[in-house]
């Protein structure tokens, strides 16, 4: 039932018996509901209770802490696994979702359902508390774009999916939409909002979508609508990528800088605050007071992070050689990764991994990735990075990619060798999709994209080190968690689980 107006004014009169002196004061008990969403505090408010589920905190969250959206992603790719170690240390969950040997009661796959369905809940919210307040178009518009967003990584883990705009439903009735349904849903709403959004770039939308992360939004949608739809449409996201770039993003600085605890300017897009220069869309992450970011500290060992840090490391997250071995000598993104003795903390870091769930690797196995160098303020359970959702050197390498598959690989050289320049590489004479794909994986190596681009360029049955033999095509979707069918009797298990 639409909330009544209960704007309630106190009037409080008192006689003084001596003096007559009258005081009058007026009290705002209560503030009525669509007069407060109508402002643009109000409307904040309400966009902020969404945002703040992309942070979340452990097992509810885009990324930054763990068991969610990242780790799921993350994981079932060739770009990094936390073995389970033959001390007994870490639970197979992980390397199991490396393998490919996981079932559909892994709780990393429950989490993230919940959590984006929660999230979906919480942007219908703002969505009904926005649109009855005739607040702002571009702050409706914001919060459409939001649920989109989460409606985009539903159907990008999990294929069909239940789908609903209004909260006045019965969750356990729903039935699986489509996955290309879903799709035209999320394009309809980006068409008919992005123009809408606020063009300011950082300040107050400093991890906020604006205009130029809602292009790049709509980029990523069309990029991938080939998997979702079995129709590409690479110019239409080759459009849309050329709308953020008109928004005069560059490429951050990349040079020797002895004040980066990793040597080099590059790194400052994964420090305590992402810079505007680079960043179409970033997450505002601070220990212990807004989530955190747990990437560098779980990568560590114990001695050695306590050595560069003060804290302990988790003795995690590796970097197998098979894909550190891809990087050129000479690329200052390697610099990202460390390996063999290191200089702090009697640790030796040995690129040879013996084994991954049985019986797992000797505690020092595996190189670690410090892409994310822990920022301050820092404490043994994670650091103050924000993380780059979107940047200007995927954008590049997005248009890079369209114009291959669009037959014009001559118009895609000067974008993926902006990229490879800053890293001090070669340019290409000549670019192949093989080429865009490899540049991806260097640039955005921890960033949460690669199990996407996997997919898309067709890698992700490929075997890898530990996977000996071809994944099967139906594990380009997660299943369905267990705990969902059970609750809803109308959902169907993806095939192959």
């Amino acid at each position: 039932m639409i909330m009544k107006k209960i704007l309630t004014v106190i009037f409080i009169a008192s006689l003084a018996a001596v003096s007559c002196t009258k005081v009058d004061e007026n009290v705002y008990d209560k503030y009525e509901s669509n007069a407060f969403y109508a402002t643009p505090a109000g409307a904040d408010n309400a966009l902020a209770t969404v945002y703040g589920k992309i942070s979340g905190t452990w097992g509810s969250n885009f990324a930054g802490r763990d068991n969610c959206w990242y780790d799921l992603n993350s994981f079932a790719a060739d770009d990094q696994v936390i073995p389970h170690r033959n001390t007994g240390d870490w639970q197979l969950d992980f390397a199991q979702l490396y393998t490919q040997t996981y079932q559909p009661s892994l709780g990393l796959i429950n989490n993230t359902w919940n959590w984006l369905y929660s999230s979906v809940y919480s942007a219908n919210v703002a969505v009904a508390q926005l649109t009855s307040a005739n607040a702002a178009p571009s702050k409706i518009a914001e919060a459409k774009v939001l649920r989109a967003w989460f409606y985009y990584l539903l159907i990008d883990d999990f294929g069909d999916v239940p789908f609903y705009t209004d909260n006045n439903t019965d969750a356990s009735k729903i039935a699986q939409t489509k996955r290309a349904t879903i799709y035209n849903f999320i394009v309809s709403e980006l068409k008919a909002n992005v123009d809408l959004l606020s063009e300011t770039k950082g300040g107050a939308y400093y991890g906020r979508f604006n205009k130029w992360a809602g292009y790049m939004f709509m980029a990523k949608v069309y990029l991938n609508a080939g998997v979702y739809t079995g129709t590409p449409a690479w110019q239409e996201a080759l459009d849309a990528c050329n709308k953020v770039a008109s928004g005069g993003f560059t490429l951050h600085a990349g040079g020797a800088n002895t004040a980066s605890p990793l040597g080099y300017s590059y790194f400052d897009l994964f420090g305590d605050v992402c810079p505007d220069d680079e960043t179409i869309f970033a997450l505002y992450l601070k220990e212990n007071i807004v989530s955190g970011n747990i990437y560098g500290i779980r990568s560590l060992n114990s001695a050695n992070g306590n050595a560069l840090i003060g804290y302990n490391g988790w003795n995690g997250t590796i970097i197998l050689n098979q894909f550190y071995s891809k990087f050129s000598a000479n690329d200052i993104r390697r610099q990202q990764f460390l390996v063999g003795q290191q200089p702090k903390g009697g640790t030796t870091y040995n690129p040879v991994v013996s084994s991954l769930i049985s019986p797992g690797a000797a505690p020092d196995d595996g190189i670690r990735d410090m892409k994310f160098f822990p920022a301050a303020p820092v404490d043994a359970s994670g650091a103050s990075n924000d993380f780059p959702i979107y940047r200007f050197a995927d954008l590049l390498l997005m248009q890079a990619e369209c114009n291959v598959r669009l037959g014009n690989p001559s118009a895609a050289l000067p974008f993926i060798n902006r990229v490879r320049a800053r890293a001090t590489l070669a340019d290409l004479t000549t670019v192949t999709l093989d080429n865009v794909y490899d540049e991806r994986g260097f640039e955005l190596v921890f960033e949460g994209h690669r199990r996407q681009d996997m997919i898309r360029f067709g890698h992700y049955q490929d075997t890898r080190e530990f996977v000996t033999a071809p994944i099967p095509k139906t594990r380009e979707l997660f299943p369905i968690p267990v705990n969902a069918l059970n609750a809803n009797p109308n959902l169907k298990q993806n095939p192959g689980y």
